[in-house]
């Protein structure tokens, strides 16, 4: 911006002895003196001169209006946004009067959020929401309010959700998961009018190609040597934690997965039988799983009358031999469901033992193991004694294969 030009206020005596008061000092180019009666006149008139210099040289004008300065400013604000575009300033006003639609309330988002997780919890309590889903959405919801402490549910727009989404760099698995989280709440928050439109549904979505891909799994000789360990490990009381989970293949999470929530008597070795029940299952279908002859013999050896299912401090406890045996997620579930096809060759089978679809065993458990290794998994028997196992009602191809291991 140019420096305005100098001019300055000077006393200046007439002829008739009255003191007058001067502005003098050069404006583009011209002389300018001018007279006033008193300083303060003087003083207006000066600032008005370089004001208007320097508008004019910077290509501001002067015009009246009855717009107040906050109004001016706002558009001066939306005239430099649109440079660039070809339409006028009243064709976006336009378009914006015709499409806007102001939300019902004015609800701040934490508020939202607050009720949002009430409506939740109601549903968890009504056992209509499983327990990780509901920590899972308030999770992300925390993360959310925690990005727009003082924002509006109706202040939240596509571009800002989209960032908001992508914080992080999440895979697009993560990203779609994060966001079909946030489509539920939007979805609440419309409902109760306090946004005039859902804005995820312009957020985008990742197509994500499907792949058939191995399930990861222990190999007979890790499962061996896992269950030699905890035969002598806190005197054997693990033992039917990972009995069950590795060979009849019940979702080991804790503190919410089946193995969780399994209770001894639903184990029944006099018919060979555990009994998952919906209330149990994590897809909230009860089924059946046959207790195989290696699974009764520690069962009997480490009975769950004298041993719990789950050890106490779990957590904790297992990260002492977490690394130790490669105990990640489901790895003892994935280890019996492809033991198990290689064993029996029966998709349908393996899917009603295992609680999952047929297409899920065929994506991830076929041919993974094979005939000789399942017959070894299936052989590992406990070092203490056990009960005889005769009385126990099996399937005929478990009977062979007791047999077989006896």
């Amino acid at each position: 911006m140019k420096q305005p030009p100098k001019l300055v206020v000077a006393p200046f005596e007439n002829r008739n002895g009255v003191t007058s008061y001067r502005v003098t000092g050069w404006l583009h180019g011209e002389r300018v003196r001018k007279n006033f009666k008193t300083r303060a006149e003087a003083n207006a008139e000066k600032s008005a001169l370089e004001i208007g210099a320097v508008q004019a040289a910077n290509g501001m004008q002067m015009v009246a209006t009855t717009l107040t300065i906050d109004q001016v400013r706002d558009a001066e604000v939306c005239f430099r946004r649109l440079v660039g575009n070809t339409r006028a300033l009243s064709f976006y006003l336009d378009f914006a009067l015709t499409n806007y639609r102001a939300p019902e309330v004015l609800k701040k988002l934490t508020d939202a959020i607050t009720e949002y997780r009430a409506a939740k919890q109601r549903e968890l309590d009504q056992d209509q929401l499983s327990i990780l889903q509901n920590e899972r959405i308030g999770s992300e919801l925390k993360r959310l309010d925690r990005a727009f402490p003082t924002k509006l549910v109706a202040d939240m727009t596509v571009p800002t959700l989209v960032e908001f989404l992508e914080i992080g760099k999440p895979g697009m698995k993560t990203y779609n998961n994060r966001r079909g989280i946030l489509s539920t709440f939007f979805k609440f928050s419309f409902h109760r009018g306090w946004i005039a439109e859902n804005p995820i549904l312009k957020v985008p979505h990742h197509r994500i190609r499907k792949r058939k891909g191995a399930a990861k799994t222990l190999t007979e000789a890790q499962c061996r040597e896992l269950m030699e360990f905890f035969e002598t490990y806190e005197g054997g009381r693990w033992v039917p934690y990972f009995a069950l989970c590795l060979f009849a293949g019940i979702r080991p999470g804790v503190p919410i997965g089946e193995i969780a929530k399994l209770k001894p008597e639903a184990v029944k070795l006099e018919t060979g039988i555990i009994s998952i029940s919906s209330e149990v299952s994590k897809v909230r279908e009860p089924r059946k799983i046959q207790i195989q002859p290696n699974l009764a013999a520690w069962l009997r050896a480490y009975p769950l009358t004298q041993c719990p299912i789950v050890v106490g401090n779990f957590q904790k406890r297992r990260k002492l031999f977490r690394n130790r045996f490669n105990l990640s997620h489901d790895v003892l579930r994935h280890t019996f469901i492809s033991m198990f096809f290689a064993k029996f060759r029966s998709v349908g089978e393996a899917a009603i033992q295992a609680g999952n679809s047929e297409s899920i065993i065929k994506s991830h458990y076929l041919d993974v193991k094979s005939a000789e290794e399942a017959e070894e998994f299936f052989g590992i028997l406990p070092k203490r004694s056990a009960q005889p196992l005769a009385s126990i009602t099996l399937h005929p191809a478990s009977r062979a294969a007791l047999r077989k291991a006896s």
